[in-house]
């Protein structure tokens, strides 16, 4: 239960701060130069530009509106979820104060899409959203199994289109750019946490190499019947899949046993299956 809780108060502390990071690049970087690239946030700058609106007063409102969407389609975990950020993001960007932090809208708009990247990155490793178009992304990920960048890009896509019928060409050519920034550093940083080591090792030791593999570190091992060229000799190699981390532990289990094993490593950004992407004690 003690675990369970501390879980818990680690991904609301995720969350808030991933939320806290949205509405200062909103009210510090983004809105302060008119470019409308957050998703719900830059429906929310646009309106406060045409109807005189406070940017928390939209958000609230479109937040309420998309929580119905995400009871029904995405399920209780994310509704909770999203509850927390929806009703955080409105606080925070009433809270923070609206001011022009960069002078340089160029460097403005790098640091601002840059860090709003992070911050939606936080919130859907945590499963969690910040409630407006920060949701159909992930629900075009669960339906069409389409990445959460890419999902994001083409729901922000029409929020630019709107604004450039309200701020300047170069305002929305900022907001185009902005977008693809964002979308870029998501996708950097989902790579870099889902990276994984695929490593081949052929040694006259396989079998004292796959146990220890397989009591150690806990990863299964596959066989592949291979055929030395030069002296036309039958082997097997060792195929395995494993965390990046745990790459280390497996030189040593390999040096162990056989300094003198041929061993070809290459680094994977997606992996699926049991021990990856089903919960399971072993592989």
């Amino acid at each position: 239960m003690k675990k369970k809780i501390l879980g818990w108060v680690k991904k609301l502390s995720l969350i808030t701060i991933a939320i806290a990071i949205i509405a200062v690049c909103v009210n510090m970087f983004l809105g302060p130069h008119s470019i409308a690239a957050g998703g719900i946030t830059g429906l929310a700058i646009i309106f406060e530009d045409m109807f005189g609106l406070h940017r928390a007063l939209t958000i609230l409102i479109a937040n309420a509106a998309i929580l119905v969407a995400t009871f029904f389609l995405l399920g209780k975990e994310i509704f909770l979820n999203t509850v927390i950020g929806a009703s955080l993001l409105p606080l925070f960007t009433w809270a923070i104060p609206q001011i022009q932090l960069v002078d340089d809208i160029m460097l403005s708009m790098l640091v601002g899409s840059a860090l709003f990247g992070v911050a939606v990155s936080i919130l859907y490793h945590n499963r969690a959203s910040s409630g407006g178009t920060a949701v159909p992304p992930l629900i075009l990920q669960k339906y069409l199994k389409l990445n959460p960048a890419i999902g994001l890009f083409i729901s922000d896509g029409v929020i630019v289109a709107l604004s450039l019928f309200v701020f300047s060409l170069d305002a929305f050519f900022y907001a185009v750019f902005s977008i693809l920034i964002t979308s870029i550093t998501m996708r950097s940083i989902e790579a870099g946490m889902n990276k994984k080591k695929m490593v081949y090792v052929i040694s006259d030791h396989n079998t004292a190499i796959m146990q220890d593999i397989m009591t150690k570190i806990n990863r299964g091992v596959t066989l592949v019947p291979v055929v030395g060229a030069y002296e036309n000799t039958q082997k097997q190699m060792l195929m395995v899949t494993l965390d990046a981390k745990q790459y280390q532990d497996l030189l040593a289990i390999v040096n162990a046993h056989d300094k003198t094993a041929f061993m070809v490593a290459d680094t994977v950004t997606d992996v699926h299956g049991r021990g990856f992407s089903y919960e399971s004690g072993t592989i």
